[in-house]
Formats: structure tokens, sequence, C-alpha cells
């Protein structure tokens, strides 16, 4: 990878950094929200999940917006989005325009990730891409890791509107330096036409989709109509929108990437995965604050190992499928979280040590590190560089899709299994645990640690049904750099 290109990817791990961040630093800051803007954790839970939505039903428009204005002007007009939803969600004067500024800022963060992704694949020939993906999957790293204390010391010495003022600088120092890094080209004209039944279609489905998991996992799978309606009409657009792709000349989407080798298998593969893995973030917290009766801080601090073997292992494994087998560095990445998280399972009681669960936790990331970016890189190899856009918007969405889905399916087991082996609990969940007393809670230690267990099971299965899709995964290595450079990768300065 030449210096052009390494420079073009830091660039762009800058931006996902910006999204990533602003995933997680918000969590911190969701009591404080509560006093300051006088409402209920339920409500304020929106400032988090009306960002995510957005996230989400932005995405799919990524390849339209390539074709129709070009990858540059895009990514720029994104991050200007992102920077004044941020300046606005500080100025927010209640709980209302808090959730509508933090939808402005989803809606230009979530066009980062897909269009930083395909400017940085076609930057690179498809036996390169590996070492180009390896630092776009830095902020999956560095973003839960910051976030959260970002968030802390912003609240403990500032105001929590700083967790938000705090981009305008960054944004604006990324806006400027996007001008000279990022490739010009000429967008595709008015040729691209927007497919607004597609979008119809598409966005408000998976939107709905997620809304209808994310309050699944909230009610322990409690099935009601306020859950039922959401998730069936999502499901629903979003089949209507697959069957309506194949047979119109443009779509929102071009669902046809999937026949390129590689392709379905690693969506397959990134789905169950991310699923799976990101799914089961919420349990060890849970276990420590519920079930032991720790603090927050300690859950993230026994979290850091994880971290850190996940991004160290993503710098190896990335740059391994450039030259060996995708499927075999994919398949071992994926069975090395799978024993990790069974021995979780296998250790999992009232007393566990936590530097077990820590040690188990970095065994766990090691096979993440492995298989996410690995499994997108391998996927998009065999891509054409015009079929780029459409194949990076494909994967990031289904990961997103995916995360909201896992998380959602293991909240619904896990307070379903606390409810029904701690009666107690009067059916809200394992969560209502650490509202008892001592005393009481020690009582239903047995009980509550034998569903988290469970819980983690779940997470478990994911991840092996994972092992089996990424058989799909092209299994001889690359050829020797025989693409043709992208379009966007000729440079002119502007």
């Amino acid at each position: 990878m030449d210096a052009s290109a390494r420079r073009l990817g830091w660039y762009l791990t800058l931006g996902g950094l910006l999204a990533v961040i602003d995933t997680t630093v918000t969590v911190v800051a969701l009591p404080k929200l509560v006093g300051d803007l006088g409402t209920n954790l339920t409500t304020i839970g929106w400032v988090t999940s009306g960002y995510a939505l957005a996230l989400v039903a932005v995405m799919p428009t990524a390849a339209w917006a390539i074709g129709r204005f070009g990858a540059r002007r895009t990514y720029l007009t994104a991050l200007l989005l992102f920077t004044a939803g941020s300046v606005l969600a500080g100025t927010a004067w209640n709980v209302e325009s808090l959730i509508a500024f933090r939808v402005l800022q989803g809606l230009g963060g979530g066009l980062l990730n897909p269009v930083g992704m395909a400017v940085a694949l076609a930057a690179v020939p498809a036996g390169r891409r590996g070492r180009m993906m390896s630092l776009l999957g830095l902020p999956v790293l560095v973003g839960p890791l910051i976030g959260p204390v970002l968030g802390g010391l912003l609240l403990d010495h500032a105001s929590w509107r700083w967790i938000f003022w705090i981009n305008l600088p960054v944004g604006l120092l990324a806006v400027f330096l996007g001008r000279s890094v990022l490739p010009v080209a000429e967008p595709g004209g008015p040729a691209v036409r927007l497919d607004v039944v597609g979008l119809l279609l598409l966005c408000p489905g998976l939107a709905l989709a997620v809304f209808g998991l994310s309050v699944t996992g909230e009610r322990g799978g409690v099935v009601t109509t306020a859950v039922l309606l959401p998730l069936v009409l999502g499901v629903a657009l979003v089949t209507a929108f697959a069957w309506r792709a194949g047979r119109v000349r443009q779509p929102l989407l071009r669902l046809a990437v999937l026949r390129a080798p590689g392709m379905a298998g690693g969506a397959a593969t990134v789905a169950l995965f991310a699923a799976g893995y990101f799914g089961s973030f919420l349990i060890i917290p849970a276990y420590v604050q519920a079930v032991r009766g720790d603090s927050a801080t300690l859950a993230g601090v026994i979290g850091i190992p994880q971290a850190l073997t996940t991004g160290l292992m993503l710098q190896v494994a990335t740059r391994l499928v450039d030259r060996g087998s995708a499927r075999r560095v994919v398949g071992l990445g994926i069975a090395t979280a799978v024993l990790g998280t069974v021995a979780r399972v296998l250790v999992l009681d009232a007393d566990t040590s936590y530097p077990l669960l820590a040690t188990l936790g970095a065994v766990i990331g090691l096979g993440m590190g492995a298989t996410l970016m690995p499994t997108m890189t391998a996927a998009s190899r065999s891509l054409p560089p015009e079929d780029l856009p459409s194949g990076s918007t494909l994967l990031t969405t289904v990961s997103h899709t995916s995360v909201a889905a896992g998380t959602a399916l293991i909240a619904a087991a896990l307070s379903w299994l606390a409810d029904r082996l701690a009666p107690s609990l009067g059916g809200a969940g394992i969560a209502a645990a650490t509202r008892l007393d001592p005393a009481s809670r020690l009582g239903l230690v047995p009980e509550l640690s034998q569903a988290t267990r469970l819980a983690l099971a779940v997470s478990a299965v994911l991840l092996a049904l994972a092992w089996l899709t990424s058989r799909w995964l092209p299994a001889a290595p690359p050829a020797d750099e025989k693409t043709t450079s992208h379009p966007e990768v000729t440079r002119s300065r502007g």
C-alpha cells in the first residue's frame, strides 16, 4: 500500500471514529440527562436509539449518493451534517429537541462508514485490500474505549453539552483535510436516478425492523402489538424491496452483487457473527452489576483485554487474507471466538474469577479481530470497481442491522430466563436485581448466574452458525494485483 493510500486510510479512520464514539459517548450521560431535561430513563434512551435508527435507515442510500454526487462530495457533506447535528444537540432545550438533533447526527454518521469503505477499497488493488481494512477497523477498537471515558470526563469537569460540542473542531478539521486527501472524480450525473420506491421500502423497513427488535429486547421478549406491528411491517417492506431490486434497472441497492464469489457467504457470516458477538456485550456487565452487585466501572475494565486483542489481531488477520486463504483465517477466528464463549459458559457461576473472565474475553477478542473485517475484505475482493459502492453499503448495512437484532435477541433471552428462574423478580427482568437490597440479591445469585450462562450460550450458537457460513468464503489466496483502479482513485486537487 503506497503512501497516498495509507494517508487516505488514516483519514477515513477519523470519520469512522467520530461515528463509533458518538454511539457510545452518550451512554454514561443518560442518568444526567434524565435530571437536567426533566424526563425519564425510557424516554431518554431514545437519545441513543434515535441515533442508531438513523444510522441504519440512511446507509442504503450510500451507493446511490456516490453514483449521483461522487464519493468525495457525499463524504464531506455527511461530515458537515454530522457536525451540524452535534452542535445543535449541544444546544438542545428539551428531550424532544435533543432526540431530533441526534437523528440529524445519525443521518450524517450513517453515510461515513459505507462511503468511506467504498473509497478505501477502490484506492487499492484487490490483493491489497486487507491492509486498508486493517486501518478502517481501528474505530471498532478505539471507539468503545474512548467513548465512555471521554463522556465521563466531560460530564465530571464540564457539561453534558460538551459531549456533542467536542465534535465541532474535529469535524471541521476532517472536512478541511478531506478537501486535499479524498480523491476527486466526476459523479454519475443525471443518469444515476434515485430509486424513490426502493427508498420508501428499504429505509423505513430497516428502521421499523430495528425498532421492533429493540422493543422486543427491552420487554424481555414479550410480544405485544407495539412490538409485532413495526417488526412485521419492517420485514415486509425489506422483503418487498429485495423482490423488486432484481426487477428494476437502477435499484437503490444492487442485490445482484451477492452473486459475486464470496459475497453471499461473507454477508451471511457478517450477519451471524455480528449478532452473536455484539449481542453478547450486555451479558458480562449484567452479570457484574446485577448478579455480583459490583460497579459498572469494573464491568468496563473486564472488557479492556477483549478490545485490545481485537485490535492487535485485526492488524495481523487483515494482512493474512491478502496472502492466504480467507476461509482458513476467518474459520480459525470464529472457532477461537466460539471456544472462548463456550469456556465462559462453562465457568460462569456465582463467584467466577474476574481475571478469568477477562482472560477468556481476550481469547474472544482474538477471534473477533480475525473475523469481521477480514470477512468483509474477502467478500468484496471479487467485486469490480463499479460494484464497490453497492458491496460496501450492503455489508455495512447488514452489520449494523445484525448488531441491533443480536442485541435484542440476547437481551430478550436474558430477561426471559431471569424471570423464569427467579419469579420473585416480578417479571421485571434481570435489571430488577440491581434495585434489590444486598441480602435479597444474594439469595437469587445462583438463579441469575444460570440465566446469564444460558443467555451467553445463545451467543455461542450464533457464532457457531457463522463458522458454517464462512465455509462459503474463497479458499484460494487472491491473485496478484489484476484489478484495475476505480476512477475515483485518479486524483486532482480541489
